[in-house]
């Protein structure tokens, strides 16, 4: 139940003789916080009402000898009018719980809910004359049930790692329709640096406005997040106008139709810089101090989220460059298995060919050959001739067993001549 501002406007008598049980309820909600009115006749005039009824209804409505829709024209349309209507006609008493209603016009206009009963009033004949009214204000316990909801969800989308953009709007969108007052939300994050404050969400401000201040400085007299940011605590600025830390965005917040802006910083565990929670208002307003238990809530909340997902963004980071070092390690290991089979393939083929200069060598160790090698170029070579070696163009030359390795691995169509194999066509053809 919500609490009733001090007023002690008297409960207003009646215009004619009372019913002993109305005098016995006047007494009994005299100065309940509890709502009570009494209404007489077919258009349900006000005959009197308690102090909360009346603050109930707001400054410049204590009027009675009125109809109760003359008095309140904004309930038309809202069906309380018609339930007035059916109690009267009927005589049957109707109870509603939870129940909505919008009182006030404009800017002015604000949502309560009542757990409330209209009761009929008869004469001494049984004819009913009227209505009781009897109410209980449940708007803060709605509004209550409504957070809590929403906050539970808001920490499943934390659980189950839903992408920040997407809780920070949800956020913003579950404040927004919580707030009795039109409140706009923002949220701002940090750099790592925590110089500078770059969009998280802001659903209902203007693009244009997002735009401006994406990316804005933190420090002293930055409008109230970039002041909040770097004070690392609320700055709270109740019209902008007149506030010094708005006067390079003053003309920008006109723009966009703001007046006040309370913000939060946003702080990790270990008390480094996230970013900022703004309320905004379209009016000049004071917070009051659910306003800033609401603020503070949600700020903790969204702290949870960025640090959640700064771990998400570390952990994948790891896990990208653990996968990048396996990868180059297989890399490595591949290259090094091809480096060692093709280093077995060379030892195998120099085997081969040692093996084939030798036969070659026993085999023209008979055959008519010059004394020493041919092969070794302008120096010459003073080493006893052993093979002898042949091209594809029938050109032939003795050479040591050095030369005559290095000529074939690094001459093309270079080979042992064998004149047993049928001479040069055999190197031709094989």
């Amino acid at each position: 139940m919500s609490a009733v501002p001090d007023q002690r406007a008297a409960v207003t008598e009646p215009a004619g003789v009372g019913h002993p049980a109305d005098e016995d309820l006047r007494a009994l909600f005299g100065q309940s916080i509890a709502v009570f009115a009494l209404l007489t006749g077919p258009t349900h005039v006000l005959e009197t009402g308690n102090p909360a009824f009346f603050a109930t209804l707001g400054e410049g409505r204590t009027r009675t000898g009125v109809p109760i829709g003359e008095l309140l024209p904004e309930l038309a349309g809202q069906g309380f009018l018609d339930l007035l209507d059916q109690v009267y006609r009927t005589g049957e008493p109707y109870t509603g719980r939870d129940a909505r209603v919008v009182l006030g016009t404009g800017p002015q206009a604000h949502e309560m809910y009542f757990d409330f009963t209209y009761e009929p009033r008869r004469d001494h004949t049984g004819t009913v004359i009227g209505i009781r009214v009897i109410g209980v204000e449940t708007t803060q316990v709605k509004h209550a049930q409504r957070l809590v909801t929403k906050h539970r969800a808001l920490l499943e989308q934390i659980a189950r790692q839903a992408p920040l953009a997407e809780v920070l709007d949800g956020m913003a969108r579950s404040i927004e329709s919580l707030s009795p007052h039109g409140v706009l939300v923002s949220i701002l994050l940090a750099d790592p640096d925590a110089r500078h404050l770059h969009h998280g969400a802001a659903p209902s401000l203007p693009d244009f406005y997002n735009q401006a201040i994406d990316g804005i400085a933190t420090g002293e007299g930055i409008g109230s997040c970039g002041t909040a940011a770097h004070r690392r605590e609320p700055v709270v600025t109740n019209d902008i106008t007149t506030d010094a830390a708005w006067a390079d965005f003053r003309d920008l917040a006109d723009a966009a139709g703001l007046a006040a802006c309370w913000s939060m910083p946003i702080l990790a565990r270990d008390g480094h810089l996230l970013g900022t929670f703004a309320l905004y208002h379209r009016t000049p307003r004071t917070p009051e101090d659910i306003d800033l238990a609401l603020a503070r809530l949600f700020a903790d909340t969204a702290a949870l989220a960025i640090e959640r997902h700064h771990i998400e963004q570390a952990k994948q980071a790891a896990e990208a460059s653990a996968k990048s070092a396996l990868e180059e390690l297989a890399k490595t290991v591949r290259a090094e298995r091809q480096l060692r089979a093709e280093a077995e393939q060379r030892a195998e083929a120099a085997a081969e060919l040692t093996a084939r200069m030798r036969a070659a060598a026993a085999i023209q160790a008979n055959r008519p050959h010059p004394e020493h090698c041919q092969l070794g170029g302008a120096p010459g070579c003073t080493e006893p001739a052993e093979i002898k070696i042949a091209d594809s163009w029938g050109d032939s030359a003795w050479g040591c067993t050095t030369h005559v390795e290095e000529a074939i691995l690094t001459v093309r169509n270079v080979f042992i001549a064998n004149e047993e194999l049928g001479g040069l066509a055999a190197y031709l053809h094989r």
